[in-house]
Order: C-alpha cells, then sequence, then structure tokens
C-alpha cells in the first residue's frame, strides 16, 4: 500500500505534489494526467494504485481526494497532440499542463515512472509509484476517473466501439468494430493498429492490458 513517507522525506521542500498519467496505451482518447498535493493532516481513506481499485473504488475515493487535497490540477494531451510528438512526448506535455494546473504552486513533484517530464519544479521519478506514494496513488486515479469518464462520454457519440467497457483500448471489440466501421477523430492514427488500417490492413491486437 502506499504511504506518505516519499512526500516527508520532501517536507522541506513542501508543497510537494505527486504526478501521473492514464491512457497511455489506447487507440483512442487523449492522455490525461493529473498532479494533486494532499494534506497531510487529511489523507483519504481507500487511496491506491487506480489499477488496484475497482471503477466504483476509484469513483468513491476520487470524491474523498476532492474534497480533502489541498489542490488538484488535472489535463491532456490532444489525440491530434499524440499523432504529432509521440505518446512520450504527449504525456510529458499533460503532465506538465497538470502541474501548472494546480491553484498551489509546488515547489517539488514526484512522477511516477522512470522518464521525468520538464516540469515547472524540479522532480524524482518513482518506478511503482503508484503503489508507493500516497501523492502519486491519488493522482493516478484522479487521471484515471477523469480520463474513463470522458470516454464514457464519447461512446454515446460512438456506440460501435464499446468505449464505455473498453477505454478506448485494443480490445478484440474495439479491433472489431474498427475493422466493420473504420476509424473516428477520436482515433490515434500514429498507433500501430489505427496506422495499418490507414495502409488498407487489418487492425491488429495491440495487447495492451485494461
Amino acid at each position: 500500500m502506499p504511504d506518505y513517507t516519499f512526500e516527508s522525506r520532501f517536507a522541506s521542500r513542501a508543497p510537494v505534489c505527486g504526478v501521473d498519467e492514464a491512457g497511455r496505451g489506447p487507440l483512442a482518447g487523449p492522455v490525461f494526467a493529473a498532479a494533486v498535493i494532499l494534506d497531510a493532516r487529511r489523507i483519504p481513506e481507500g487511496i491506491d494504485d487506480s489499477k488496484k481499485l475497482s471503477a466504483a473504488g476509484r469513483e468513491v475515493a476520487f470524491v474523498r481526494i476532492q474534497e480533502t487535497a489541498l489542490a488538484i490540477g488535472v489535463d491532456e494531451a490532444s489525440v491530434d497532440e499524440i499523432d504529432l510528438l509521440n505518446i512520450r512526448q504527449a504525456t510529458h506535455l499533460a503532465m506538465a499542463r497538470a502541474v501548472r494546473a494546480l491553484a498551489l504552486v509546488p515547489r517539488f513533484a514526484l512522477v511516477d515512472g522512470n522518464d521525468a517530464p520538464a516540469l515547472a519544479c524540479p522532480c524524482e521519478t518513482i518506478i511503482g509509484g503508484d503503489g508507493l506514494s500516497l501523492s502519486i496513488a491519488a493522482a493516478s486515479i484522479v487521471a484515471k476517473v477523469t480520463r474513463d469518464r470522458l470516454m464514457e462520454r464519447l461512446h454515446e457519440a460512438h456506440p460501435v466501439y464499446g468505449w464505455r467497457n473498453n477505454k478506448g483500448y485494443g480490445t478484440a471489440e474495439h479491433l472489431a468494430a474498427l475493422k466493420a466501421h473504420g476509424l473516428t477523430v477520436h482515433h490515434r492514427r500514429s498507433f500501430a493498429p489505427i496506422h495499418n488500417i490507414l495502409c488498407g490492413g487489418n487492425p491488429v491486437d495491440s495487447s495492451i492490458s485494461l
């Protein structure tokens, strides 16, 4: 379970935010990032790596984070930006935007992974940070819930792709719909299965898990 150890190490550089992303792997939709500054005196219950929580558990945790955090920033990089820059650079862009969106300016950031983005403050990367740092875990929940809600709204306009359930990932349902119905403006044309369609071939299972 994540705890507040990493944040405590940088107490002299407070406020410290946790940063994480959601949606690097899907074939459709933007990539989101969130930055969260928790209140050490009001740590909400139920905060964990978003992948370890059920959808209902994430929704409950999301509300608790909103009610107790000192500041929350969330932003995205669009499908066009993903195709123009590549997914790594677009993810970094979303992270930088999320940090800038914080109402409270952080002096330090803890970032999930091992690839440090260029942020408005110094940062340290933590591999598996969403399972170690409460601030990163909170950011993972905020980013995931925000993106999932968007994909559910996009599903209403494009129901054949099953985005309500697969959130844009390359599931069998999604790939079959791509083969039958083609692309939408929300599909990432730089990703291999989509690129294959544009080149006249069939989509290939991206083998990316939810």
